[in-house]
């Protein structure tokens, strides 16, 4: 989430994936210098901040598409329009907007030489869908009502309704049914040793520390010029910040004031990519005042989006009013707040809560105070919460910052707020509806407000079973009025990602990105396409 509003991301779209190198002995020296150790322009050491849970498309991996390890049947290219991967074309939709049919390529194989087929596509979907898969986003197929093979091929996908953006859900990554479907699908041993079709082949995971690849030989889209790719895990953005000025890591993805501090460096370049990633407060339900709809209303109009923008974000991003940004053909104007802090003193004092002794508000003895948690390390998350936490306070509403691991937060999401993220370019119904949808509240880090509202639930089923776009734009223009009226979430800013490289590649470009960041997004989304200077 996360990185998180939506379940699995630490783990699912945390699992996009990861880069590089083994050289440990080169830890401390210039990327590709003459004290490298060997170390050249083939090899890529990349630092990111978060770790896979599980590497199996099975359980999530790849969802987003752009594995490395894996292809999906279709890809984003550089503008995040689609386009085929281990299909040769989109898929034939037919007029009813329930079959969807996929030609595959010819001549594929997975890493260890075995053919790919339509059956390896059957396998992944069938697998997923099955109640048994602790596969968290299984709900991002509901429309799917069965996967078949037509011959070796082709494969037929037929919907129980009209899902205007499945195809987009057909960049997931495929995963070999000889080799995964003869194991424990939860627990075997592919959930850490997988085996894809993608341009990457996985060497070493050492949990905790980086994921060590190698370029594929068999590649079907040629063998990358880039041959070892690392992901190495450091959570702590001060941390990643100054391995990657000691030489140590060739890129990182860094929050803007650290991506600053490299602004006159000669041999770094600066990357800023476009994003629908988010940073918001969840204002549980099940909370006394988080859950007060006045308290919510009162807060959405404390804040100040702008303030956090160029004091937190020096610019690289823009205010948050939901999970669409302002940009976005999807958002509703006209439900933009405004900074506005006597209404919000104003629609505390008609709800009842009235200022304390010490400023702070109560109402019926109870104190309008309640924690908010953030993740250790985090700087972009800590400096939101402090500054959410500041504007609240004028507001007479008391709230408690403090950091934690996802172990320590995750079982106290139910009372407690969380400075959380999320966001998806996709489509609106990929974030809203695990963000939003009463059936997902308090499923891991779905809905983690626990927000329920009728309304919202019906505008966003109406919003999944429809090719119409005008009905779809009415529906999601109903979920983000809601929002207004009740916002379960404060939503504070979209935040441009930043990454800074060594000047090393040339093939270097980022695409709009989702809130997973830094892994199979950023600049090395195209890892494989990269070349040497010359």
């Amino acid at each position: 989430m996360s990185a998180r509003s939506a379940r699995p991301i630490r783990g699912l779209a945390a699992a996009a994936l990861a880069f590089a190198l083994a050289g440990s002995a080169a830890a401390c020296s210039k990327p590709g210098g003459a004290d490298s150790g060997g170390k050249g322009v083939d090899t890529v050491t990349v630092g990111i901040a978060y770790e896979p849970e599980t590497l199996s498309p099975l359980l999530g991996y790849g969802r987003e598409g752009n594995s490395k390890i894996f292809d999906g049947l279709l890809a984003h290219d550089p503008d995040g329009r689609l386009t085929p991967a281990l299909a040769t074309a989109l898929p034939e939709v037919s007029p009813d907007g329930l079959t969807y049919t996929y030609t595959l390529r010819t001549g594929v194989t997975f890493s260890d030489g075995s053919p790919f087929t339509a059956e390896d596509v059957v396998f992944t979907y069938r697998t997923i869908l099955d109640p048994k898969t602790n596969n968290p986003a299984r709900t991002e197929l509901d429309a799917l009502k069965d996967v078949r093979a037509d011959g070796d091929h082709t494969v037929v996908f037929t919907l129980k309704y009209p899902y205007a953006p499945f195809a987009e859900r057909t960049v997931h990554a495929i995963a070999p049914a000889r080799i995964a479907g003869g194991q424990d699908v939860n627990s075997g041993s592919f959930t850490a040793e997988p085996v894809g079709t993608g341009p990457y082949v996985l060497v070493d995971w050492s949990k905790g520390e980086k994921l060590t690849f190698k370029a594929n030989p068999r590649y079907w889209g040629g063998e990358p010029r880039v041959k070892r790719l690392t992901m190495a895990i450091v959570k702590d953005d001060d941390i990643r910040a100054t391995r990657l000025r000691a030489g140590d890591l060739d890129g990182a993805v860094l929050p803007p004031n650290l991506a600053r501090t490299f602004a006159n460096d000669p041999g770094r370049k600066t990357y800023t990519a476009r994003t629908y990633d988010y940073r918001n407060v969840t204002l549980p339900t099940h909370n006394p005042v988080a859950g007060d709809t006045a308290v919510r209303r009162a807060l959405d109009l404390a804040v100040d989006r702008q303030a956090m923008v160029d004091g937190i974000l020096d610019g690289a991003g823009k205010p948050a009013y939901g999970p669409v940004p302002t940009d976005s053909e999807w958002f509703t104007r006209g439900t933009e707040r405004r900074h506005d802090l006597s209404a919000a003193r104003r629609i505390l004092d008609e709800a009842g809560w009235k200022p304390g002794r010490d400023g702070i508000r109560v109402k019926g003895g109870v104190r309008a105070a309640f924690p908010l948690w953030y993740l250790s390390g985090d700087k972009l998350r800590q400096d939101h919460a402090l500054a959410y936490a500041s504007d609240a306070k004028k507001a007479g509403i008391e709230i408690t910052t403090q950091a934690g691991t996802w172990e320590v937060i995750e079982p106290r999401m139910k009372q407690d707020a969380v400075l959380a993220g999320g966001g998806a370019p996709g489509d609106p119904d990929f974030d809203q509806y695990p963000l939003l949808h009463s059936s997902l509240a308090g499923d891991g880090f779905n809905n983690m407000a626990r927000y329920t509202d009728p309304a919202v639930d019906k505008a966003l089923e109406d919003g999944r079973r429809t090719n119409d776009r005008a009905a779809r734009k009415a529906a999601y223009d109903t979920v983000q009025r809601a929002l207004v009226k009740n916002p379960g979430y404060t939503f504070l800013t979209h935040i441009d990602h930043l990454y800074v490289v060594a000047d090393r590649w040339d093939g270097l470009t980022t695409q709009v990105e989702p809130h997973d960041h830094g892994l199979a997004s950023g600049p090395w989304w195209n890892v494989e396409d990269w070349a040497p200077k010359k």
